[in-house]
């Protein structure tokens, strides 16, 4: 089934969503501006705002499950999980989920990484959204489509609160459908 665009949201602004997010220069180092959500997590309006938008993404789709990219994006995953009846599945770093897990490797600025998800996780045939708080250079985002897509999902799509369209990361995700809430 071939995802739809969400019907509503382009109603109402993001403006007040827009304006909670802080930005923090260079954190984690010299030269990042990065986007500090916890100011939406802290409101309960703003964040209940964040997941109803993030759940809109589905265009009405029935979801069999959520999946959740470490660690933020578990946060957004759970809540969205949740309000949709989803189940929700957990993309991890290396060695942090106990049980038989498949795994990738995708790269990193500065070296690589790994992800794993539970090999019993997703059915083949299974409607999965993947959310997660940011999408950046798309690199963990990608690693978790390659899971997702080796262990038979029907991905619907990728939903993320933040995207910073400057670093591309879309791209990566091709030919998959990205929404975003803001972006930068």
């Amino acid at each position: 089934m071939k995802p739809t665009e969400p019907q509503s949201l382009t109603v109402m602004p993001t403006d007040h969503l827009r304006s909670a997010i802080r930005d923090v220069v260079d954190f984690p180092k010299e030269g990042i501006i990065f986007k500090d959500i916890t100011p939406i997590l802290a409101d309960g309006e703003l964040f209940r705002e964040s997941i109803t938008r993030l759940c809109e993404t589905t265009g009405g789709v029935k979801v069999d499950k959520i999946v959740g990219i470490d660690a933020r994006g578990f946060i957004f995953a759970a809540a969205v999980a949740d309000r949709l009846g989803a189940g929700l599945v957990l993309v991890r770093k290396k060695g942090k989920l106990p049980w038989k897990t498949r795994q990738t490797a995708y790269s990193l600025e500065y070296g690589e990484s790994i992800v794993e998800i539970h090999e019993d996780s997703v059915k083949p045939g299974e409607t999965i959204l993947l959310v997660d708080d940011l999408l950046a250079t798309g690199g963990t985002a990608a690693a978790a489509v390659k899971l997702l897509d080796e262990l038979g999902a029907n991905l619907i799509g990728i939903s993320v609160l933040i995207e910073l369209s400057f670093l591309q990361g879309r791209s990566k995700l091709l030919p998959h459908t990205v929404h975003s809430i803001l972006t930068y």
